[in-house]
């Protein structure tokens, strides 16, 4: 069964860039008002917004030379790249807390999640044979990646907050003798409810309230409005296997890591970053790059630094 939404898009439909330009009136339309009331948004709007359309178009010349090879191997270092991209975006740009090891153990759960769900999803599910044909499956665990990153964001912030903010509440427990996962299990279980609270609701939703993305390029595609459905209940479920799976491993990977096996909370393996030391390690990075972009006449003023505001960063 054929689900290759790009392929199926008529001729005589083709968006040229002129019809992104006038999108773009919307975002103008966002930093405007941003300027009005002065949001402070109005950098940040046009740099995610000169990110979004390179990154996209990008990816988009990749994906097409990516479809026409059907290469194995290729897929797989996609899917790889895709998560390992998902990490660093979930540890250096999302997280405001991060502990010890957090960057192999957040890459170990969006692996150990996307692609299992993916491979069983577009093989069994979707009927999709064989299961790594790219049309298919790339962009299957694009959203799989992207779904995870908000969850595992959620679960393991949550978790870092508590053992920081309510650490002696905790050392009692483990002071009258709770094991670490004991004393632990209450935060462990707040954080899997907040962090599957986004993809529960998305199901609650659909259909009814909002008609989600995928089903409406599908259509626009020419899919039958059924086909289009059930594709995307066959995604929602997928996507909900993947947060839960992803959130469970890295919310016990960050107890485990922040509490000992002598059952004490290690505040040295918890890192703040939420003033922005990232965005400083990150700019510090580009200065070499400034120094050259400067000596061929650029003049590199600003870069996107990892505050969780979204404010920019001078180097």
């Amino acid at each position: 069964m054929d689900y290759g939404i790009l392929s199926q898009i008529p001729n005589d439909t083709e968006l040229q860039w002129v019809n992104v330009a006038i999108a773009l009136s919307f975002i103008l339309f966002d930093i405007g008002v941003s300027s009005v009331f002065r949001l402070g948004l109005s950098t940040s709007l046009f740099i995610a917004t000169v990110r979004c359309t390179g990154q996209l178009a990008v990816v988009a010349t990749l994906l097409q030379k990516v479809f026409e090879t059907k290469n194995p191997w290729i897929v797989s270092l996609i899917a790889f790249v895709l998560n390992f991209l998902g990490t660093f975006e979930t540890v250096i740009n999302k997280s405001k807390r991060r502990f010890q090891y957090m960057f192999p153990a957040v890459l170990i759960g969006m692996l150990g999640s996307t692609i299992p769900v993916s491979i069983i999803g577009t093989r069994y599910a979707m009927s999709v044979e064989p299961f790594w044909t790219p049309i298919q499956y790339i962009p299957i665990v694009g959203m799989l990646c992207g779904a995870t990153i908000s969850a595992v964001v959620v679960s393991v912030s949550y978790v870092l907050k508590e053992l920081v903010e309510n650490r002696d509440k905790i050392e009692i427990y483990l002071a009258f003798g709770a094991t670490r996962m004991e004393a632990c299990r209450p935060i462990a279980v707040d954080a899997l409810r907040l962090a599957l609270t986004h993809p529960i609701n998305n199901m609650s939703v659909l259909g009814i309230i909002a008609i989600p993305g995928m089903m409406t390029g599908a259509i626009l595609g020419g899919s039958s409005v059924h086909q289009a459905a059930k594709l995307q209940m066959i995604i929602m479920f997928m996507i909900t296997a993947s947060t839960t799976l992803a959130s469970i491993f890295t919310t016990f990977s960050s107890i485990l890591v922040s509490v000992d096996r002598e059952h004490r909370i290690r505040s040295d393996r918890i890192q703040d970053t939420s003033r922005n030391k990232a965005g400083r390690l990150i700019g510090a990075g580009a200065g070499a790059v400034k120094k050259g972009v400067q000596g061929v006449g650029g003049g590199v003023k600003w870069v996107v630094g990892s505050d969780p505001r979204g404010q920019l960063v001078k180097i």
